[in-house]
């Protein structure tokens, strides 16, 4: 019988359960808190565990910004046998400091170059394999059809008539866009679309890497961008005392029509709205730039101090096969990343599938695609430009000798 513990901060007693590995118990650590993948994990433990009765799976459960800070602690102490993560950058920080497994044999063993063709680059280091996917979204905006119907808002194509539809609905007491920057990387949505869409992926994954100043004009550029939506009052008022969770109920009210946000807000629409909710892809800015998007993708890793590495390859296997990744994926209203799983026939991943799979390119997310120092120094400037615009300038010298310090070797 598996045990499941829902642990909402870091506790001695939640660091304790994780070291209490043994043979034959699988210690799993995730932030899946939300309903959708809470159930979804849940029946694939079951599955799991009757594939493998030898072995006991101990599941804790950790809210998304506790669960940030804590898997710091637990991988350099006492780790437990898989952790939950993400691509890109925040990979590549444990993986650089040597607390993730490579599993590039559970990757030779299972067909996973074949199936994960797609997904490889995103989980390789130095031509070795560091984890396993189990899901990718597309972001996008998710709008109120029925209030873009009663004032004859056509879902805009152009920056252009995108500020004139948040007009309009500033104009009918209606706040145009809905957001909860409380735990800023909501902040970094807006960010990371604004400057894919005025400079291009190939200038956004430079700013990434540390190779430019974000003093240089184009980067201003963005932030000049976005200041038009600040300054207009298109955003949701006090944005910054509400969590992501917390501004979605001004959505769902009509107190507010559109959302900058990943899929994964998908299952949470109450029933009666479903049919009113839609979703488009952000809007051009400059029509010389290819339209590329964020697709983040979820993780499992097996850190490297881990007691049962032999069942947690078992489990990183398991997550792999097609039909596990098609009923979690089924749940969260994602996209599986083995090919060979089915995406369920959905209005919004129907639409997110197509869109990606024209895009010029994909990002990661920005606090997944650069540096964690400076993702979490730029995105507190994020959040205080949103507040103080007025600001920018000293908002970007201070990011810039952060990117000095992050990005010196």
């Amino acid at each position: 019988m598996k045990k499941i513990q829902t642990i909402l901060a870091a506790s001695a007693m939640s660091m304790a359960l994780s070291s209490m590995s043994y043979s034959g118990e699988l210690i799993i650590n995730s932030d899946a808190s939300d309903p959708a993948p809470k159930a979804a994990f849940s029946e694939i433990i079951d599955a799991f565990e009757k594939q493998n009765p030898d072995i006991h799976v101990t599941y804790n459960l950790y809210d998304h910004e506790g669960y940030k800070t804590t898997i710091r602690n637990w991988l350099v102490t006492s780790p437990p046998d898989v952790v939950f993560w993400y691509a890109g950058n925040r990979m590549k920080a444990f993986v650089d400091r040597g607390l993730f497994e490579d599993v590039s044999d559970v990757w030779d063993n299972n067909q996973l170059h074949q199936d994960f063709a797609s997904a490889k680059p995103a989980m390789t280091i130095d031509d070795k394999q560091w984890g396993v996917p189990y899901t990718y979204y597309q972001w996008g905006i998710y709008y109120r059809k029925d209030i873009f119907d009663k004032y004859g808002i056509s879902e805009p194509k152009t920056w252009e008539e995108y500020l004139a539809a948040c007009a309009l609905l500033k104009k009918n007491n209606i706040a145009p866009i809905t957001i909860g920057s409380k735990y800023l990387w909501t902040t970094a949505g807006w960010f990371d679309y604004i400057n894919l869409r005025v400079n291009g992926l190939a200038f956004h994954m430079d700013l990434m890497d540390g190779k430019v100043p974000y003093t240089d004009p184009r980067v201003k550029k963005t932030f000049e961008t976005w200041k038009e939506l600040i300054d207009a009052g298109y955003y949701l008022e006090n944005h910054a005392t509400y969590s992501w969770q917390e501004a979605q109920p001004f959505l769902y009210r009509g107190e507010a029509a559109m959302y900058l946000i990943g899929n994964f807000i998908t299952p949470n629409f109450p029933e009666e709205l479903k049919d009113k909710m839609a979703f488009m892809q952000f809007p051009v800015i400059n029509p010389e730039v290819g339209l590329a998007e964020d697709a983040p993708m979820d993780t499992l890793h097996i850190p490297s101090k881990a007691k049962n590495k032999a069942d947690a390859r078992k489990f990183l296997a398991f997550m792999a096969e097609p039909e596990n990744q098609t009923l979690v994926n089924k749940a969260l209203l994602q996209i599986p990343p083995n090919k060979k799983a089915h995406v369920v026939d959905n209005p919004f991943l129907n639409k997110g599938v197509e869109m990606l799979n024209n895009a010029d390119g994909t990002a990661q997310f920005f606090d997944r695609d650069t540096d964690p120092a400076m993702a979490k120094e730029a995105m507190k400037g994020f959040q205080e430009f949103m507040v103080k615009p007025d600001r920018l300038d000293s908002i970007l010298k201070r990011l810039e000798k952060v990117r000095q310090r992050a990005f010196k070797s």
